[in-house]
């Protein structure tokens, strides 16, 4: 958003930082094997291609070095105000602007406010009793310990999710003993990951146009598995063989095979791609542990069926908390009304960027702005061009203050939740995608092309327009 800013000459803006420095999920989540599961040409931005990625699929610390440089190289350090939390914003009817309160006791004002706090920056803690009682260390996957020395020690991974599969591979060799505790088997698929040769870096770096092929082949490619997420979901049955037999293929034994095979249809909660998870379960010093968690002791977990295992470290890789309506902080819009408030039964927003009752505030990775598919960059480039047509047009017909009619976001809302319903995350599993009354508050019912036609421009016939600046 930023970058894109600066590239129209607009150069008053301020960024709000909270953390000391930039690099969001990919600055906070520095756990051992993190990496990203959409290829690296793809999830970079489409105006700074990076034809220096090591592998189809980039690690944190590579891709939290291409953000660094898109920091420096676009000049947005004198623009960001670091270690700076906002506690409150709240609309100014009669100025037309907002008054952000910060934990320093600062008040800063702006006619607009752009969020990008991120669907995946609250990490969820599991309730389990006892586990404030553990004195061994305990600490969340995106809150990653690097004072935990791991070598040796009894270690426990709770949770099977998309961060577990790449940590347990990590650890494994160098623990003494590492217990997986799964509640769900996830589905997982072979991860066409390959180192790119220093050859064909160089080619990219000096061939542009063979990167801006390899990215739309890649992108066409992902944009094809929204067929089975969104269109029609038994699709997925041919993906379903593919992951049995992989299963089978790296896990000989029965019953380790049996306590793999998930009991949902492919595609309801988040495909894994792995080709070491299944190998790491198979080394004696691991177990899969399947029985529920009963409760933590000081140098234990104990799970349902009665059995204790000792263990110096439990590392949480329980996700996120995406789907619940909860602002970033407290936000007070037009009557006095908390976001909080307007979206106590489920957030929802008009394009997953703007919302009703909270004039000049946008959203980027908004409400049902999330993929099962494709590239997250894509829809945020998407959105930012939509809140730049908009300040641009703020700006050229000098209106003060733009808000999204409420009838024009229920019908956008209405016809996302009738598309939802025939989508596979609708086929009957518990993801982090639905919220506690099962509403889907986090994914795009489509393909990512038709969200960015949708997002192509700013139309003021949506929105409620207050008179000129005098």
């Amino acid at each position: 958003m930023a970058i894109r800013l600066k590239k129209a000459g607009i150069d008053d803006f301020t960024i709000v930082e909270q953390a000391d420095e930039v690099g969001g999920t990919w600055r906070d989540n520095r756990y051992p094997g993190a990496a990203c599961d959409v290829e690296s040409h793809l999830y970079s931005f489409s105006f700074e291609p990076n034809p220096n990625w090591t592998r189809t699929f980039a690690s944190q610390p590579e891709i939290l070095d291409y953000l660094l440089h898109c920091t420096e190289k676009f000049g947005l350090r004198p623009n960001i105000r670091f270690g700076t939390s906002v506690q409150r914003a709240q609309f100014d009817e009669g100025a037309g602007h907002w008054a952000l309160e910060t934990a320093k006791g600062e008040t800063l004002r702006a006619r607009a406010i752009v969020l990008c706090c991120g669907g995946l920056s609250r990490p969820a803690y599991p309730e389990i009793e006892g586990l404030e009682a553990f004195e061994g260390a305990v600490f969340h996957s995106a809150r990653w310990d690097r004072t935990a020395a791991l070598e040796g020690k009894r270690v426990a991974v709770i949770g099977t999710g998309a961060s577990a599969i790449q940590i347990v591979p990590a650890i494994a060799p160098q623990v003494e003993r590492l217990f997986v505790y799964q509640r769900t088997a996830p589905w997982i698929l072979p991860k066409p990951d390959r180192p790119i040769t220093s050859l064909g870096r160089a080619i990219l770096g000096r061939v542009p146009l063979f990167q801006r092929i390899l990215r739309w082949v890649i992108y066409w490619q992902r944009e094809a598995l929204a067929l089975g997420f969104v269109v029609w979901p038994a699709l997925l049955r041919f993906a379903e063989l593919v992951a049995r037999r992989n299963l089978a293929r790296r896990i000989s034994d029965a019953d380790l095979q049996a306590k793999l095979v998930p009991s949902y249809s492919m595609g309801c909660k988040r495909i894994l791609p792995t080709n070491d998870y299944y190998p790491a379960l198979t080394r004696p010093n691991v177990e899969l542990v399947t029985e529920s968690i009963d409760c933590v002791r000081a140098h234990s977990v104990v799970t349902r069926d009665g059995k204790e295992r000792a263990l110096d470290v439990i590392v949480l890789a329980t996700g996120f908390r995406a789907a619940e309506p909860q602002a970033p902080f407290e936000i007070v819009g037009k009557h006095g009304r908390r976001l909080d408030e307007v979206w106590s039964t489920g957030a929802e927003a008009y394009l997953g960027t703007t919302v009703s009752g909270f004039p000049n505030l946008f959203f980027i990775v908004g409400p049902n702005t999330g993929l099962g598919h494709g590239s997250m960059v894509f829809m945020i480039e998407a959105q930012v061009r939509y809140i730049l047509s908009s300040l641009r047009t703020m700006r050229t017909r000098r209106i003060d203050v733009v808000d999204v009619r409420p009838e024009v976001q229920r019908r956008y809302n209405d016809r996302l939740r009738t598309r939802l319903r025939k989508t596979v995350w609708a086929s009957g599993c518990r993801s982090w995608y639905l919220t506690r009354d099962g509403k889907n508050t986090t994914l795009w019912p489509g393909f990512t092309f038709e969200f960015r036609m949708k997002t192509r421009r700013f139309d003021t016939n949506d929105y409620n327009l207050r008179s000129p600046i005098p």
